[in-house]
Order: C-alpha cells, then structure tokens, then sequence
C-alpha cells in the first residue's frame, strides 16, 4: 500500500533530528527487539503519514472494493502509532492491527493474530515479503503486489494466488535518476587546473584527472544517495523534489541504504590505488563537508549559500591535488564568487518558486519570502565580482607567462557579464526550474558562451 518502509523512515527521521543520539536505537533494539525499536522511534519521530509514497493502484484498488462491500482490515508491522495515522488518513479501514505492546505484527504473529479474528481460510490477504507467506498459508485468497525477489514464487507454491499487482517503475532508470548522474557534470571542474596550467599534453596527467573525476563522482552520489534518504519529508512537501525515486518511492529504501556506503568505498578504494594522498584528503573533506551541510548547515541562512560555493570550488582544489598543480589565487577567487552567485541562483530561484504557490517560509530552510530582493543583489555582486577577478588575473605577471597574448582574454569579460546577467534574468522571471550548472548544461546561449569563452583562451595563447 505505501511505497516505502515506516521503520526506515522514522530511522532516518529520528538520525537526522538527534544525530549524536545515534546510538539509542541500537540500544532499543539490543533490549527489547524490533519491538522495543519501533515504540522507541514512534515516540521520538513525527513523520508526516499524509505525504507518504501512498500506491495510488493499490489504493484504488481498496477503495473499489470497500465500495463492493467488503470489510477491509490494516494489519502491520508497523509500529500502533503510525499505522492508526496512516488509517486515518486513508479512511478506508473498519479494523486496524499494528505493532504494540511488546508484539511485532509480522509473519506468524500476523496470521495468528489474523486466524484468531476471522478463522482460517476466512480471510484474503495482500502482502509483499517473504514474511507474508505465512499470512498466504492460512489466507483463503493471496494477493500479491509488488513482490520482493522470489515472494511470487513461493506464493504460488500456496497455491491460492488470485493476483499479482506490479506498479513499480524500469528499475535501472529509476536508479540512475537516483544517482544523480546528470550532477557528474558539477565535477568536470575537476579538469580546470590541468587545462589552466596547459598541460594537457602530459598523458599520465590526464589519466589522473580523469580517475579524479570517477572517484569523486562515486563520492558524489553516495552523498546524493544519503541526502535524499535523510530529506525524505522535506522533498515530498516540494513541488519537484517529491518525484525523487526515494521520496517518490520509485526505489526502495534499502537499496539506498546498501549502495551509499559502498560507493563511498568504492570511490576511496580507487583514490587509494590511483591517487595522490592529497587528493584523498580533499575528497575526505569533501565528503564531511556535504555530510555536515545535509545534516545541518543547509538550514542556515547564507551558510548554506556559502557551504555550496565550497563544495564546487572543492573539486577545482581536487583537481590541483589529482595532478600536483599548484592552486592560483586567482583561480580560488574567481571560483568561490561565481559559484556562490550560482547557489544564490538557485536559493532565489526556490524563493520564486514558493512565492508563486503562496508560501511564505521555506521548509527545511531559513529564508522567508521577504529576502527575495536581499538574495538578488548579493547574487548578482558576487557574479560581478568574480568578471573583476578575471580582468584583474589578466593583469597579473604570471598570466603573461602562460598567455602570449594576454590581453586577449578581456573578450571573455563580457562574455561572462552577458551570462551571469541573463541567468539571474532568467531567475527573476521564474523560469530557473532547475539546478543552474545543469540548467547551463541545457541551455544552448550558455554552451554558446562557454564555446566562446574557451575560443577566446585559445587565442591568447
């Protein structure tokens, strides 16, 4: 019926309000067993039951048959507290059985529980896990609705499967939405400071930049992965965020849990084997960083801001570290200016967004609709700021030792204040939807741009 797990769910719910509570669960669960886990978390989480990834075919299907007259009951593992919400909220259920009192509903518990009601072979059963098949054993008809790997099977071997529900969507193209790997495009910074230093003709250089790209690509979507486990209830209160495969249910929760930690390995295991140890200190940070600002530091006002320039201008300092170049201040500068006018892009954006559905604050952010104006000119200052540390780069000693003709690069000027002007244009009118690095990745006036400002390097050359 629901697409999701209400025991994750309020797992991550509680890891993300109490962090450095972490370990009260487990001592939960070492005392009374899942249990003891399900009443502790229920007591000490509130997740939203009216947005849960509800089974819209499921849920017809039950309203068509209590419109048929059938008595339909809500029996669950989950915890008591919960699954009355969740009946409540539906408005579809004469009884509900749930998790209380010491007992986990599930599997043996369930059918005797369910036999002692109505008597066996009295009643019909939905389900979806191997815990089910007992419930089917003493159920007069099974049906069976998006059945975990090998439940059919052994369903049938019952012998009283009346149907099987599939609504689940591809599953490899939900898991790459979930990766995210449309965002790899954020990590081809990590390529800016081989071409920076014109080394480009140096293969074992490119050959780093290259594993520099796919390790922090894996450490990338480990973190998407977690980010959108622990904003599962912020998402699905967002216009586009709830159609995200966790949030949306499209994928299952723990498929996020299993392949988080293991991108994360596999992304060390090839800095490891392949590269420098400082650039595996840079991912390290990295990878804390983003951890801290999913937790926390993304509900600040302007830290979050802040913290999202960091975490671009990180994959040029990863970049540096993959080949042994040396960070520029200039290189810092003008990354830390423009991609904070870029997060403001996006925080503006949001801010748009909201007001046009008549909200006021942000949910899961500090910023009120008010702060529009503020955010705009800090935006556009920044945008500004980092074309002034580009003509001043070009004015510097070294520059001259890269580029014979230097003053060539003062096309790019306005180049650049053409762009970062019409994206915070494009902004205010209402029509950034999404992400502006991938929005500039889209958008053929902004590849025009970058095909023009590398035409320009080119020719100072």
């Amino acid at each position: 019926m629901i697409r999701s797990d209400v025991l994750i769910e309020s797992g991550f719910a509680y890891f993300k309000s109490a962090p450095l509570r972490f370990y009260r669960p487990l001592v939960w669960l070492a005392r009374g067993g899942k249990p003891a886990l399900k009443a502790g978390l229920a007591e000490s989480t509130n997740v939203d039951v009216t947005v849960l990834p509800y089974d819209p075919q499921v849920i017809d299907w039950l309203k068509e048959e209590r419109q048929a007259g059938r008595e339909l009951v809500l029996a669950t593992a989950t915890h008591e507290r919960y699954a009355r919400a969740i009946a409540d909220h539906l408005g579809l259920f004469d009884q509900t059985f749930a998790t209380a009192d010491g007992v986990n509903l599930s599997s043996h518990r369930k059918r005797e529980k369910l036999v002692a009601e109505f008597g066996e072979k009295n009643f019909d059963y939905a389900g979806n896990s191997h815990d089910d098949v007992a419930v089917w054993q003493s159920a007069a008809r099974a049906y069976v609705v998006n059945p975990s790997s090998g439940v059919e099977r052994a369903a049938r071997k019952i012998g009283n499967v009346e149907s099987v529900i599939e609504s689940r969507p591809p599953m490899l193209k939900t898991l790459s939405k979930s990766l995210r790997l449309h965002q790899w495009l954020k990590n081809l910074l990590i390529f800016v400071p081989l071409l920076a230093a014109h080394k480009l003709d140096r293969p074992e250089l490119v050959i780093a930049a290259l594993l520099a790209f796919v390790a922090f690509g894996l450490c990338a979507s480990s973190v998407y992965l977690l980010n959108d486990l622990l904003d599962l209830e912020d998402d699905r209160h967002h216009p586009t965020k709830r159609k995200r495969p966790f949030a949306s249910g499209a994928l299952p929760l723990t498929w996020g849990i299993a392949l988080f930690p293991v991108l994360l390995a596999c992304a060390f295991a090839l800095t490891a084997l392949f590269l420098p140890l400082r650039f595996g200190a840079v991912l390290v940070g990295y990878y804390v960083l983003t951890l801290a600002y999913s937790m926390y530091l993304k509900r600040q006002v302007m830290v979050d801001v802040v913290v999202l320039a960091m975490l671009y201008t990180i994959r040029i300092v990863a970049g540096s570290a993959a080949i042994g170049a040396h960070l520029t201040f200039w290189l810092l500068a003008f990354s830390m200016f423009i991609f904070l006018s870029l997060a403001l892009v996006k925080r503006y954006a949001e801010l748009h967004s909201m007001q046009a559905r008549g909200l006021v604050k942000t949910r899961g952010r500090g910023y009120v609709l008010s702060d529009l104006p503020l955010i705009s000119s800090l935006g556009t200052a920044s945008g500004y700021l980092s074309v002034l540390v580009l003509a001043m780069y070009i004015q510097d000693g070294n520059t001259a030792k890269l580029y014979r003709h230097a003053q060539v690069i003062w096309l790019a000027c306005p180049l650049l204040l053409y762009w970062v002007s019409r994206t915070w244009i494009i902004a205010h009118r209402g029509l950034m939807h999404d992400d502006p690095i991938v929005f500039a990745a889209r958008d053929r006036v902004s590849l025009a741009v970058v095909a023009l400002c590398c035409l320009v390097f080119w020719a100072a050359i």
